[in-house]
């Protein structure tokens, strides 16, 4: 019966959350378990990087999420270890034994064997990154604003991006309007309209993943607000000063992005089962461990193949039905469980003020109306009403009187993916 389940879920991202979601007010003893306090709306956080938004708008309290449901508990904490046979969950905290079991942990950046330059190239994955790299962006301009050296100026006033997905193309055209538009007033020695925005991709085009038809409107798009695309460029260094590129040249630049591969978390390599490059988890056509059915993964860390053989995208919306999907069926743990079918909504990028691109369906379209159809999709999905409130009214404000809030630097908002050092704690 339902009521002696208890299902633990590792992590409140979209796929966990929609999961949880399904279980509230059910019988089932629900454990939601999170290294931060907070589910975080991850399309949007390149605006927290970029002044747009503040931390908050884009991020709710997971226990306020779920504070009407006594049946689902919330931990903060890390998890160290799956033990599969045991069906224990080992936190730094404590030990859950469980019946069914989600795992929900997301992903993280890729350097594509190359960590050591993460320190001079951050990537987009948590608000400590976004802080982060607002940070720096807004350190290079006071800089710059004092620099007397008019090569060092340049570099101060130089941003790069590398990869040319929609993380990417969103963060270079949020970096172009900021010299534009947002601090065009704010400075006295600089003109921050001389600021140079470059975008790196290693392959034939940007948004490889998309037709070539929309990659062409948002490269036009792009160029439009000033931002320099490089393609068939490969990185070959990070250093502290530049980026050496394999056309030869040494790009000096003080703002460094790396938006150019994510890995699955690196507890999947626990589950004993297949995993391919990006660390992603293979699972049955229920989202399922082969040799264990009582244990999902979902979310970034699944490998699921759609009815044409292709994997099913890391995106929100694949996240969520995928989190619904399981959820719905642990109502009911004892009937056959039905296969997981994606359904694809669609693909959206913004590139900047009444810029982006869309593909809905056969549907492409690019400029005003999408720009117009990826707000209206993005506060749809957001959680909570204040949220969405005060994102919409940031966006009013800006869209008319060209100004970003949100331009703090902070003094260490960095933090790791990795987990910190274990704690030792008492067996089970």
């Amino acid at each position: 019966m339902l009521k002696e389940n208890h299902i633990v879920i590792l992590g409140a991202g979209f796929a966990g959350l929609a999961a949880a979601q399904q279980l509230g007010d059910t019988s089932a003893r629900v454990t939601i378990v999170d290294r931060q306090n907070h589910h975080l709306f991850q399309p949007l956080l390149y605006q927290v990087a970029t002044c747009g938004l503040s931390a908050p708008e884009i991020s709710q309290p997971v226990r306020s999420i779920f504070a009407r449901f006594s049946n689902i508990r919330t931990i903060m904490s890390e998890v160290r270890s799956i033990e599969l046979h045991a069906r224990q969950v080992r936190l730094d905290t404590e030990v859950l034994d469980y019946d069914f079991l989600i795992v929900a942990l997301g992903s993280g950046t890729s350097y594509f064997g190359h960590s050591e330059w993460e320190p001079h190239a951050p990537g987009l994955k948590n608000l400590g990154d976004a802080l982060l790299i607002r940070s720096k962006l807004l350190q290079s301009f006071e800089q710059a604003e004092n620099e007397k050296d008019i090569e060092e100026r340049r570099r101060l006033m130089t941003m790069s991006v590398v990869g040319a997905g929609p993380t990417g193309v969103e963060l270079a055209g949020a970096f172009a309007e900021l010299g534009r538009t947002v601090l065009l007033k704010d400075f006295r020695s600089i003109d921050p309209r001389e600021t140079r925005v470059v975008l790196i991709e290693a392959a034939d085009r940007i948004f490889p993943a998309l037709p070539a038809e929309l990659s062409e409107k948002a490269l036009v798009q792009l160029k439009a607000l000033g931002v320099e695309v490089l393609t068939n460029t490969r990185v070959l260094n990070v250093t502290d000063d530049a980026l050496e590129l394999s056309d030869g040249q040494a790009l000096r630049a003080a703002t460094k992005v790396w938006a150019a591969g994510v890995r699955a978390h690196p507890i999947g390599a626990q589950l004993g089962a297949a995993q391919d490059r990006a660390g992603r988890v293979a699972v049955g056509k229920d989202l399922s461990l082969p040799e264990h059915p009582e244990v999902f993964v979902i979310g970034d860390m699944a490998l699921v193949l759609t009815d044409k053989g292709a994997p099913v995208p890391g995106v929100a919306p694949a996240a969520m039905q995928m989190g619904a999907f399981v959820g719905r069926m642990l109502k009911q743990p004892e009937a056959p469980r039905p296969i997981f079918r994606y359904w694809d909504k669609g693909t959206m990028a913004t590139i900047g003020r009444s810029a982006a691109v869309a593909m809905i369906g056969n549907i492409k379209f690019g400029g005003f109306l999408a720009w117009l159809a990826w707000m209206f999709v993005h506060l749809l999905f957001l959680v909570g009403f204040r949220n969405r409130l005060a994102v919409f009214l940031q966006w009013i404000y800006s869209y008319f009187i060209y100004k970003r809030g949100a331009r703090l630097i902070l003094s260490k908002p960095s933090q790791a993916f990795e987990p910190p050092p274990a704690k030792p704690i008492s067996p089970a």
